[in-house]
């Protein structure tokens, strides 16, 4: 189970008001909601970036709104993937495994894994400057998950994507994380992300829940 209770902070131009709210701890959560409703909010506080006294998200028995944010062990995937562009691709995987401590070994296996199966084998040691759109969505995917985070943020994954590319991208996720069984809470405006990947739906809008729906999924991983 993973429950966020008492997610209350006031900005100057609207307050979160959340009082509970169960976030999927196997399979998507999709969080919707127009500009300015506070899905940024959400994602910074549930991150530990924002300081939200009285929040408490219990995750499978730990409550992560007590730990720092590095201990809180959640990988993202950020709307433009925020790569280093000094580095090779395999830099930038790496260096989120580094940061986890994760030891050399078990960095070297997880990364070749990743590697096949988000098909990054021939870009490993080109500069993340020199990748296209869709290979940069593929690095920063792998960058998230070789820490073993216990949840995934997906913050807009698929906008800076041709609309080409899309369906591949999400079709690409959906398989990773079935494959390495790890929850995510998806940020979007896209119907057609929510309809690839969502197992629940959260609908927004000034800080507020409005409405939460279970999509009809014959699956749930």
């Amino acid at each position: 189970m993973s429950l966020v209770t008492k997610l209350h902070k006031k900005y100057e131009e609207f307050s979160l008001e959340i009082d509970e709210w169960e976030i999927l701890d196997r399979g998507v959560t999709a969080l919707i909601g127009p500009s300015g409703s506070g899905k940024t909010s959400i994602l910074r506080a549930l991150l530990g970036l924002e300081s939200c006294p009285g929040l408490s998200w219990v995750f499978t028995g730990v409550d992560l709104a007590q730990l720092t944010t590095p201990d809180r062990r959640i990988g993202i995937v950020f709307q433009n993937y925020e790569l280093f562009p000094h580095l090779t691709a395999e830099q930038n995987i790496l260096f989120a495994a580094r940061a986890r401590k994760i030891p050399a070994i078990q960095q070297k296996e997880k990364l070749n894994s990743l590697a096949e199966k988000l098909q990054l084998n021939s870009l490993l040691k080109r500069s993340a400057a020199l990748l296209s759109g869709g290979e940069k969505q593929r690095v920063a995917l792998a960058r998230a998950l070789i820490g073993a985070p216990r949840i995934l943020f997906l913050d807009e994954p698929f906008s800076a994507l041709d609309e080409a590319l899309r369906d591949k991208a999400r079709a690409l996720v959906r398989q990773v994380l079935e494959d390495e069984k790890i929850p995510a809470l998806l940020i979007t405006h896209d119907e057609r992300d929510l309809s690839a990947l969502a197992h629940k739906i959260t609908q927004i809008d000034a800080g507020r829940i409005l409405a939460e729906k279970l999509p009809d999924k014959s699956r749930i991983f």
